[in-house]
């Protein structure tokens, strides 16, 4: 099996101080993104500037990573990001190397990466960005279960501060929440991407109501990756329960193809990760077979992109932006790209929680380990959630 080579953080100061003095112009003009934080919340942190800090945002779209870098921006601060290490493209990647960015493998162990933040979270001046979803759900303003890692590593570098004299071992959690809004009216945007999907999938729709038109899209999305899968499904039958023997279909597929073990004891997302790499060891080590892994890749893509959906999303509250993640969704299925484009201008607002002492929950952890960091995940996330509610 081949390494992938792991990509440490090249941060320089000074370029990453010059990059934060425009890059609230780049958001702007080029992502159409502009940041809202309280002066409450920014005088909460600056209480904390000189202890190390571990910030623990949501992650609903491709777009947090930049609103996390303007964040640093807004309150002085340089940050380390943990970033995913199919991110790392050319210019992008070498440029988020050197404001701080560094690459982790997802659903491998993957020591290098694991070493490093252990290194940067016994820095003095640790400023740390883990968004402890693990992926995005592309959902504003729901989040999915975190991941326990982060305060794990975290717990793990008080442990050897410990172990250091005259060295201090304080260290903080700040949940974060990120929640986008539109500004002005949406209608025209709504229709037109319903109109282009509904071109792209030859449906004709004289129903002015957009909800109806979103759900007929989404039928015929849904009825068509069930015939590509050869999966038997009634069209009549519940929409969540056709969701979700849909994903077992697809990641037991993908294990199937590779002739590897149902990790059913993981999470959809986790299980998915684990495809991924061995995916992306085999096409490094067998170029030739690539074409024949292409279709296992695409499915991957779509078990990510449809995680964390389920029926009523939208309905239970039909703002534009829950109109828009869905229809981003399915515009990455249809069009199979990355990124959609933007719908228009949107506020970031943010809201950080009350700032956690992590070695309070340190001591609990050495009777059990387990518990604590499973306790504390939790309530972080409720924080998360509670904010963006």
């Amino acid at each position: 099996m081949s390494e992938t080579k792991f990509l440490p953080p090249k941060r320089n100061a000074l370029f990453t101080r010059l990059v934060q003095s425009i890059f609230y112009l780049v958001m702007y003009f080029a992502y159409q993104i502009k940041l809202e934080v309280s002066d409450r919340d920014i005088g909460i942190l600056k209480e904390i500037d000189d202890k190390r800090v571990v910030y623990l945002p949501n992650h609903s779209n491709l777009d947090d990573g930049l609103v996390m870098f303007l964040f640093s921006a807004r309150l002085g601060q340089l940050f380390h990001y943990i970033v995913a290490y199919e991110a790392f493209n050319g210019f992008i990647g070498r440029l988020m190397q050197l404001v701080g960015a560094y690459s982790i493998r997802r659903g491998v162990g993957d020591r290098s990466s694991i070493i490093q933040t252990l290194k940067i979270l016994q820095q003095p001046q640790c400023k740390l960005v883990i968004f402890p979803e693990g992926g995005c759900s592309y959902q504003n303003d729901t989040v999915m279960p975190f991941r326990t890692g982060g305060i794990e590593l975290a717990f793990k570098a008080i442990s050897k501060l410990k172990n250091q004299t005259n060295t201090s071992s304080d260290l903080y959690f700040v949940p974060v929440s990120i929640k986008y809004f539109y500004h002005g009216k949406t209608n025209l945007q709504i229709d037109k991407a319903l109109r282009e999907l509904e071109a792209a999938l030859s449906l004709q729709s004289t129903d002015k109501n957009f909800y109806q038109r979103l759900r007929q899209v989404s039928e015929k999305v849904l009825t068509d990756l069930e015939t590509e899968y050869q999966i038997e499904s009634k069209v009549k039958s519940d929409w969540n329960q056709r969701i979700a023997k849909l994903k077992q279909h697809l990641l037991n597929y993908c294990e199937d193809k590779l002739n590897i073990d149902s990790a059913t004891q993981l999470p959809n997302r986790e299980r998915v990760y684990k495809i991924q790499s061995i995916l992306a060891d085999l096409s490094q080590s067998e170029p030739e077979s690539a074409i024949n892994l292409r279709h296992i890749k695409l499915t991957t893509v779509r078990l990510l992109n449809f995680d964390a959906i389920y029926d009523g999303y939208v309905a239970d509250e039909p703002t534009s932006e829950r109109f828009f993640a869905t229809l981003d969704r399915l515009e990455r299925e249809v069009f199979k790209i990355d990124r959609p484009k933007s719908r228009g201008l949107r506020k970031a607002r943010i809201k950080v929680g009350m700032p956690i002492n992590a070695e309070q929950y340190w001591q609990n952890s050495k009777c059990d380990a387990q518990k604590t960091i499973k306790d504390l995940t939790e309530a972080i996330q409720q924080k998360v959630q509670a904010n963006l509610s």
